[in-house]
């Protein structure tokens, strides 16, 4: 994969060509209007474009109908596919090749233009799209060369809120009335687990991903801690704190910090460098005396819905995964 943050100097080759196509969308772009961020009040009744604010505050012309949409990020795909939506590029999942496990069948045959690190610039060209969800891209450099392609709009602000990021997502796509069924839904799917939890709705959970280099815990601030959060569940530890980034590193010595009534736990991959390394570490002496552990309400889980950047499905998925490990 070509890294978009190489330098054109580095790959005079492709990226002639390349440089030639966005020369040309940008053209396109810029004759119909529906890149333009900064469009005039007089301008909102341009045919066939929609203003919306992205994540960042921004002000964005979309295709009122848009017909081939690029998702940069693992919310972004969740999104689109909730919305019924079938994206024409995607970014691969954290530690995945394609698209996030739980996603992968509703994804497949969708070319990966990219990876968690950031969109191949090139591979994005090539698949046209007529709107561009940037996920929380932040690199401004790469925003500009995405915005010469077609209307990008960053859908995912610094809370991270899938159901914030829905909505935008929604209504870049059109589709705020199918947002607000599947919330309502969600709500529904919520209230019924919270109900048949019965007294282990007052169980503290903890969440935690391992891998080669380690356990890490997910603090509050991600996905998974607001999905918790929304069952109402106690968190153990550090768990009740906002992290610096998306997880927290642990030493054995510290596994404590995960010990609560129950745990989940899972990899990004069952395959490749992660295979067999749950149960590596189910043999580590500080993991065996952990309550959970000791009671066996520790629950392998798949890190690439519980522990990454989540979504829509993640969230409805992980609700399945709570009720078939608590409820009796």
């Amino acid at each position: 994969m070509v890294s978009s943050t190489v330098s054109p100097s580095r790959r005079p080759a492709r990226s002639v060509a390349a440089a030639a196509v966005l020369a040309a969308l940008a053209l396109a772009a810029t004759a119909c209007g529906s890149s333009d961020r900064s469009s005039a009040a007089g301008d909102s009744g341009k045919s066939g474009t929609t203003p919306v604010t992205d994540a960042t505050g921004a002000k964005v012309r979309v295709p009122a109908a848009p017909k081939r949409v690029v998702a940069l990020s693992e919310m972004d795909l969740d999104s689109a596919l909730t919305l019924g939506v079938k994206p024409v590029g995607l970014t691969a999942g954290r530690g995945q090749k394609g698209a996030p496990a739980y996603l992968a069948d509703r994804a497949e045959g969708i070319p990966v233009v990219g990876a968690v690190t950031g969109p191949d610039i090139e591979k994005v060209v090539r698949a046209e799209p007529d709107v561009i969800l940037a996920g929380q891209l932040a690199d401004q450099q790469v925003l500009q060369q995405l915005k010469k392609i077609a209307p990008t709009v960053v859908t995912v602000d610094r809370t991270k809120n899938w159901q914030k990021s829905l909505q935008l997502t929604a209504t870049v796509l059109g589709k705020s009335n199918a947002a607000k069924k599947f919330l309502t839904s969600y709500d529904t799917k919520v209230a019924a687990l919270k109900k048949d939890l019965g007294d282990d709705a007052d169980d503290s959970v903890s969440v935690a991903r391992y891998s080669a280099k380690g356990t890490a815990v997910m603090q509050q601030g991600v996905f998974i801690s607001d999905v918790l959060k929304d069952l109402g569940f106690q968190r153990p530890g550090i768990q009740n704190e906002k992290g610096e980034g998306h997880s927290s590193p642990i030493s054995d010595e510290n596994l404590q910090e995960i010990d609560g009534d129950r745990l989940f736990i899972g990899t990004l991959s069952t395959t490749g460098p992660d295979k067999g390394l749950l149960d590596e570490l189910a043999k580590k002496p500080a993991y065996k005396e952990l309550k959970a552990v000791r009671n066996g309400h520790a629950t392998v889980v798949d890190g690439s819905k519980w522990t990454s950047l989540g979504g829509a499905q993640a969230a409805v998925s992980v609700l399945d995964d709570i009720r078939k490990a608590m409820v009796k």
